[in-house]
């Protein structure tokens, strides 16, 4: 899949002229984003069908330091989906395809209620599509 990628911004950056660390985290949400796109469950999808997949646990290891104007690529890929709790890993690469970062992010699934919800009983084809995607 094509990866995604994310031009450093100047406002991203602090007083030593690196990236903040948080700034990576908005870009896991970028590249997820794009990702659930790609393989046709976009959030408005999602959304329209009762669906919020909230952040429960989130892992970033900061290898090597980006800079303004560093284009940053980032995989995306599905570590693990059990039906209930889906693991998104990222790794992210400057230019000269070194990593930069290394991240997962774990995420649950709600109906419009903030109850809970299986994702093969409800919705069986997002369910088998992320399935896949972890083998």
């Amino acid at each position: 899949m094509e990866l995604y990628k994310h031009t450093v911004q100047y406002y991203e950056t602090d007083k030593m002229g690196i990236v903040h660390h948080s700034n990576y985290i908005r870009w896991m949400e970028e590249a997820r984003i794009d990702f659930l796109d790609k393989i046709g469950w976009n959030y408005a999808k999602l959304e329209e069908n009762g669906i919020v997949s909230p952040v429960v646990s989130l892992n970033c290891n900061y290898k090597l330091p980006t800079v303004f104007g560093d284009v940053v690529s980032i995989g995306v890929n599905v570590e693990e989906f059990k039906g209930v709790k889906l693991v998104i890993g990222y790794e992210m690469k400057n230019e000269d395809g070194i990593i930069v970062c290394t991240a997962n992010s774990s995420h649950c699934f709600l109906d419009g209620n903030g109850r809970p919800i299986i994702l093969k009983k409800r919705f069986l084809e997002f369910a088998e599509t992320l399935e896949q995607l972890a083998k």
